[in-house]
Parts: structure tokens; sequence; C-alpha cells
């Protein structure tokens, strides 16, 4: 009895193993109950298709067209085997039964089993990429959601260290610093702590004091404190070197004083603060270059009074130190970072359009930050130039006041009389130094004045303008005026 092999397509979609559809003169289900129930001749071997006795549907037929017929049935039933055996891949014992059924033309059947199994095994592979992208999505997005999967210490910290955050770095790079230095135990426990928090995006460059070994949420917390940043100091511009008291007996720091100020810190129980009189002889002492003064600036303030070398080179601005260190750090700091921004002001090279060097620019600009607002820069700076041109004295009440610990609006003719480096009343040319911090303004003041002919200028209105003039006659009207007004 003929017994029919399923097929290996039973169960796979048709995209998968399409199959040709054989076109019988009889249908197919016929055929395959023929098959079952046909008579053979030998029961036993029905390998030899020749030993037919009857086949029902042909019984009419001449025994040539019995053959025939015999013999296109055949065909149809192994051209439909050899289908179904293509696209499937039979096991050993399969091969053999059917290797009684083939022609010649199944030698290509071990091409085809091939190519079977390598879309099998490539299908495979697909599933195992889909099945492992599947897993580490899994993973990750359990770690997002449960945070799991970094390290987190407990607690407060243990002991101080200084974190220096520095421009453009971001908050990953940030977590990176801290765990190198063993604030948390890694990078992402303080990213982490920190999503919630939007103070943790506006953290500035610059110094802050904290702890090793914090959890996350304590750094977080530690850094974003008022308190955590240390180290930082604003120098305003017309600042001094030393403090100044004012008329109300306010005391206006200098930048020794300011310096001191930022230096101070506890670490691990000790101060580390650096005084403005160690930071005096240190300038007094060093080789300012070494310091970082530019060497245009250096060759003639090295030969100012003592305490007054660095006048006017530490530029106005926002700066931070490291607490920790010696004088000479601290001022290699601000040194190096204020010739930076003299540069940018166009020191030294801008100097070389004028009649003076960078230094003596630096000059009259300290000059004209202190002794006119903003918007009377240029006009300032003219009345310099050309009274220095004229072989006149300047006679600027801020030269007078510049060394005195309690400056006045005006000065007493007594103090106009005194013999100083900087009084340019008792002197022609200008004064030795610098007398303040020049900001940008004046500097470019200094090296592009109006062009006038102002010689004379005084205060003439509450909101600090001056008014200039050419002759002193006119000059002494605006002068009387503004007292009259009540403006000094």
């Amino acid at each position: 009895m003929r017994r029919h092999r399923p097929s290996p397509n039973d169960g796979v979609p048709p995209d998968d193993n399409p199959t040709e559809i054989l076109e019988l003169d009889e249908p197919y289900d016929d055929l395959y109950d023929e098959e079952i129930e046909g008579d053979y001749r030998d029961d036993e071997d029905y390998d030899d298709y020749d030993d037919y006795e009857d086949y029902d549907d042909y019984d009419d037929r001449g025994s040539g067209s019995q053959d025939r017929a015999s013999d296109e049935a055949r065909d149809g039933v192994r051209d439909d085997r050899d289908d179904r055996d293509g696209l499937s891949l039979l096991d050993d014992s399969d091969e053999r039964e059917d290797s009684e059924y083939v022609d010649e033309e199944d030698e290509e059947e071990p091409d085809t089993q091939r190519e079977g199994r390598v879309r099998r095994l490539l299908k495979w592979a697909a599933v195992l990429a889909v099945l492992v992208g599947l897993s580490a999505a899994a993973f990750f997005g359990a770690r997002e959601l449960l945070g799991f999967g970094y390290e987190d210490y407990e607690g407060p910290g243990e002991d101080d260290v200084i974190l220096h955050v520095e421009e453009g770095d971001v908050t990953s790079v940030i977590a990176a610093k801290l765990a190198e230095l063993d604030v948390v135990a890694s990078p992402e426990a303080f990213v982490k702590a920190g999503e919630d928090d939007e103070r943790v995006l506006g953290i500035q460059p610059g110094y802050y004091q904290l702890k090793t070994k914090m959890s996350g949420e304590a750094a977080v917390r530690a850094l974003v404190a008022e308190d955590a940043r240390v180290g930082h100091l604003q120098i305003r511009a017309g600042t001094k070197l030393f403090d100044v008291i004012q008329p109300d007996e306010s005391v206006t720091p200098g930048v020794f004083t300011l310096l001191e100020q930022a230096s101070c810190a506890r670490l691990n129980g000790e101060d580390t603060c650096v005084s403005a009189e160690e930071l005096r002889k240190t300038a007094d002492s060093v080789d300012l270059t070494e310091l970082g003064v530019p060497e245009w600036a250096a060759e003639h303030a090295q030969d100012a009074p003592k305490g007054r070398k660095l006048e006017g080179l530490i530029a106005p601005g926002v700066y931070d130190i490291r607490p920790g260190g010696d004088a000479e750090e601290v001022l290699s700091q601000v040194l190096t970072a204020s010739a930076t921004r003299l540069e940018a002001a166009g020191l030294p090279d801008a100097a070389e359009q004028t009649p003076y060097t960078p230094y003596e620019i630096l000059v009259i600009a300290s000059i004209v930050e202190l002794e006119g607002v903003e918007a009377d820069f240029p006009n300032v700076s003219s009345v310099i130039y050309n009274r220095v041109e004229d072989g006149m004295r300047l006679q600027m009440d801020s030269t007078v006041n510049y060394p005195s610990k309690r400056p006045l609006l005006t000065t007493t003719e007594q103090d106009r009389l005194k013999v100083t480096p900087w009084n340019t009343y008792a002197m022609a040319g200008l004064p030795q130094t610098p007398i303040g911090a020049p900001s940008p303004q004046a500097i470019e003041a200094a090296l592009n004045p109006a062009d006038n002919e102002y010689r004379y200028f005084v205060k003439c209105e509450k909101d600090g303008r001056s008014c200039f003039n050419e002759e002193y006659e006119d000059h002494q009207v605006d002068q009387k005026d503004a007292r009259a007004r009540g403006v000094y």
C-alpha cells in the first residue's frame, strides 16, 4: 500500500516557501486516492511501475495507451514529489526511500538541500539578533527605570577636596571629574541624582569645595549650595591695589585684600589664606615676568615704588583662584589671566599708533577711568593728550588722591603741593604708574582720544557727566555754575 508523505510546506506561509503548482490531467486528490487504492501486481514491491495490471480510469484504453498513461502518471507524481523534496531538508531515511522514485534529475537535490540549510541558518541568525537587541533594550530600560547598574556611596562624605569646573564643562564632564576625585563612586551616581535639579545646569566655571565619598544626592546638594564655590573674586574697574576709606567710613577693598579673601578656605581643618601683606612682598621681590606680567609692562613696572609694582596690571573682571596655593601661585593665576585680557584690549600692538608706550597707555587709561564716566572717556583722553602735547601739567585730582587712604572729590592746596610719583599738580607729564585698574573701554579711549582741542573739564552734572572747554575762562564759568547747582 502506497503512503503519501506529508508536504514539507505544511503549516509554512506561502510567501516563505513558494511552490510551483502542477497542472495534471486529473485532480491531485483523485491521484492521491488512486495511489492509495490502486491495484499493484506486487504489494511488496511498488517501485516497479511497469507491473501495474490495471488502473480504473484507463480500462477502456489499449495496452499502448495504458503504458503511456502509466508513464504520465508516474511522471506527474514524480514531478510533484521532486518539487516538494526541493523545498525541504529530508533526513537520511527519507532520502533513501526517495532514491527509488527519482530519476537522473534528482542529482541536483544536494545543492537544493544546501541552499535550504543556508536559508534556515540565516533565519535563525536574524531571530538571534532580534533577541539580543530586545534583551539589551530590556536591560537598559530596567536600568533607567529602576536605577541599578552603577555604584554610589552613602552619606555626606569624608575628606575635603577641590573640584575645578572649567569653561565648557557639561554635566557629564563634571560627573567624570567628581568620580576621578572620589567625590562620587561613579559618574552615573551624580548624573542620576541631578537629573531633576535644574541648578546643576547652572554650575559656573570655578573652584568648588566638596568631600570624598559622597552619595550622588549629597554631591549635587553640595555643589549647588551658595557657599560651595571658593576662590572667586571680582575686581571692578578703577580698583587700586590697597584699600580705600570712603568719606562715609566704609572701606573699599583693594586688589590685595580681594585676593586674600579669595584664597581663604578651610581644607581638612587647615586654613589656606594668603595675606595681603604676603602678596605685596612677593610682588616686590619676585621677577614680575615669572609671575606672568608681560615683558612690555614688566620693564616699566619693575622700577615702580614698593607696593605699587602691580598697579594697573591686574585687569578688571572675574577671577577664580585655587585655594591652597602660596602667594606666588595666587598672583601667577590672576596675572596670567590679566595678560590675556590686556592683549584682547589691544595692548601692546595698538599703542604703536600713538605717541606713547603700551605701559603709558595703561597710565592714561587709569586716569580716564577715575576722572569721568564712560560717556566722557574719549574727551577726557583728549584733554590729557592735548595738555601733555602743549607742555601743560595735567593737574588731575585723581593723581593727587591716589596714594591717600582717604581720597576726596576735591583736593586741598596742601594736597596739591605734595610731591609724589603721581601728583600731576606738582610735576609735568604722566604719573610713574597707573593709578588703578582701567577697563577695556578706558584703554580704548586712551588709544583713540576724541579729535578736539579741549584742555579743561569739570564735573557739571549730577549723573557724573563733565563740561569740556578749550579756554580757561569758559572752564571757570562752568565750574562756578556746577557749584551753584550743588553738583560738587
